[in-house]
Formats: C-alpha cells, sequence, structure tokens
C-alpha cells in the first residue's frame, strides 16, 4: 500500500501443551529455523527466536497486514505440524491454545533480542511461570494466574 509506513515489533510468546518438557535440545536448532522459515514466508521480518524446552519466544517485526493472531496461530500450527512429521515426541506434540504477545519500541530491540537469546541463563534463575507472569505484569496485562497455563476444564 503507497504511503504506508510502519514500525511493529512484537515478542510472541507460547508453551508445550500442559508445560511439558517436549522440544529436545538436539532438535532446538532445527525448529528455531523452521519457525524463521514460517515467519519469512509470510513476510514477516524475524530478530530473535529461542526457547526452553517447554516454551518459545519469537520476536518479530511485523509485516502490517497481518494481525498478530494469524501470526501466532501460523508459527504454532505449522511448527507443531513439524516437529509431529519429525517424530520427536512419544505420541501427538502441540502447542497450549493462547500465547502472550507484547510490542516494543525500536529501541528496545536489542534489549529484546539479548534478553531472548539468553533463556538458557536466564532459566537458571526463574521458572518460565515466573517468566511469563512477569511479562503480563510489566504489560498491567490482567490475567487469572489459574487459567494462564492450563485448559479451564483441566483444573481440579
Amino acid at each position: 500500500m503507497a504511503n504506508t509506513y510502519t514500525q511493529l515489533y512484537v515478542q510472541i510468546v507460547f508453551a508445550v501443551q500442559g508445560r511439558q518438557s517436549l522440544i529436545p535440545q538436539r532438535h532446538k536448532e532445527e525448529l528455531h529455523k523452521y519457525i524463521a522459515g514460517i515467519v519469512d514466508n509470510k513476510g514477516h521480518k524475524l530478530l530473535a527466536v529461542n526457547g526452553m524446552p517447554d516454551h518459545c519466544h519469537v520476536f518479530i517485526g511485523i509485516n502490517p497486514l497481518s494481525s498478530v493472531s494469524s501470526i501466532a496461530g501460523e508459527v504454532k500450527s505449522n511448527s507443531a505440524r513439524f516437529i509431529n512429521k519429525q517424530g520427536w515426541s512419544h505420541g501427538r506434540f502441540s502447542w497450549q491454545s493462547g500465547y502472550g504477545a507484547f510490542s516494543y519500541h525500536h529501541s528496545q530491540l536489542t534489549r529484546i533480542i539479548q534478553y531472548i537469546r539468553n533463556q538458557e541463563q536466564h532459566h537458571r534463575r526463574s521458572t518460565f511461570k515466573e517468566e511469563y507472569e512477569a511479562l503480563l505484569e510489566e504489560f498491567n496485562v490482567k490475567y487469572n494466574s489459574k487459567y494462564v497455563f492450563d485448559y479451564p476444564h483441566d483444573i481440579d
């Protein structure tokens, strides 16, 4: 679209179904390359991707023709299909429903990219649940911790 100028940076965070540690370290780089391909094929710019065995962070510059929910859905569905096709998980692999999405200013890019690249180091000090809830709180997102990671029907 002529005369349309945007600068949209979003970190999308999502967990493995049931917060299980199902992403093997030995396959992490291959998964991240696959996610990079999904992002690129949809016309976005990958800034960083990393995660742990139970969750993933994808930081992108968004093409304004897409919504955050469509990007998250594409990344999650296609990467889950890829993991299942590769047979990396016993049984059927899936990401938990939902995701967190957090927007950033251009001046924050270096800090967020480093934060995502250093996930292993970061998670020596905090759990994913602590990290995720801290993001929600930092961005003033209202949430009920009872429902952040589990489906409501799975809660006792």
